[in-house]
């Protein structure tokens, strides 16, 4: 092991950020740059004396394919930087990077859908689930957008604050906690239900893994024929959008943004701010591959 390698692996376990998930890809991607450092000749480098000409020499290696022949995509490359700022930030050297990869020329790329990507949780299909654990998680993810990994960590009774659910960072994507409006007497409905089932659990069953249960859920999603349930985080951002806007989301036949003007323009400028909010994104940008542009 490097002593590069080795200051990591103490901020990693120090910095305890995030899923397990989260945790297990933040650190194959800063011990991948461990390793490049140390063929690109930086022998003997420490965390504490990186500069900015060792992440630039990185980065463009890994740019035009050296040290390992191939070059890396764009989004490969953006996870990449997001682990280094994680680790520069938790040392104190967060400058030495800038914070938008447009800086680096890497452009921002977002998928435009040209159809709706939304899926509406019938009753039918929630008559074919046989596990309960997974029957509210289905019902709470079309309630507020939850990511899979969300509706089945999360703990309702600790979640509901009244007029708002609390994520806790454990719970998340990227580690990042975050707030969601309780606004309907359906949402209100459905988690109530599942605090009534969980008490002050999760929606994992006690006795099994995240792994375990997450094989509960994708036989279940097979079972009521759901494929995959990232459509109902599209149908809660779309009606997110009609609700703050009065308007139905271009990708469900709207006005498109570029026919906006003035007042309105700006009004979808901020509705996209609070849905991607909600939907727990970092970039505003990526509210377009749910409602369209």
């Amino acid at each position: 092991m490097t002593p590069l390698e080795w200051d990591l692996q103490r901020v990693l376990k120090h910095n305890r950020d995030g899923s397990r998930g989260t945790q297990y890809e933040r650190k194959k991607m800063v011990m991948q740059f461990a390793k490049d450092v140390h063929r690109l000749g930086f022998r003997g480098l420490r965390l504490r004396n990186i500069r900015h000409k060792h992440l630039q020499t990185v980065l463009t290696a890994w740019r035009t394919g050296n040290p390992n022949g191939r070059p890396i995509s764009d989004a490969t490359l953006k996870n990449r930087l997001a682990g280094l700022r994680w680790v520069l930030e938790k040392v104190g050297k967060s400058t030495l990077l800038p914070e938008s990869n447009r800086a680096l020329g890497i452009e921002a790329r977002t998928y435009i859908p040209e159809r709706s990507k939304a899926m509406t949780l019938t009753e039918d299909a929630l008559k074919r689930v046989t596990d309960n654990h997974v029957h509210h998680s289905f019902r709470m993810q079309d309630a507020f957008g939850l990511r899979r990994c969300e509706a089945m960590k999360i703990q309702p009774t600790w979640a509901d604050r009244g007029d708002k659910l609390v994520l806790k960072s454990s719970w998340t994507k990227g580690g990042r906690p975050r707030e969601i409006p309780i606004r309907t007497q359906q949402q209100r409905e459905v988690l109530n239900a599942a605090k009534a089932f969980a008490k002050n659990e999760s929606l994992i069953p006690a006795r099994k893994s995240y792994r375990e249960h997450l094989m509960t859920w994708e036989y279940q999603t097979r079972r009521a024929g759901l494929s995959k349930t990232h459509g109902l985080r599209h149908a809660y951002a779309q009606r997110r959008y009609e609700e703050l806007t009065g308007r139905k989301a271009p990708v469900r036949g709207g006005t498109p943004t570029k026919a906006l003007e003035g007042v309105l323009k700006e009004q979808d400028r901020q509705a996209r701010l609070q849905i991607a909010s909600e939907l727990g994104h970092s970039r505003t940008a990526i509210s377009n591959t749910y409602l369209g542009c």
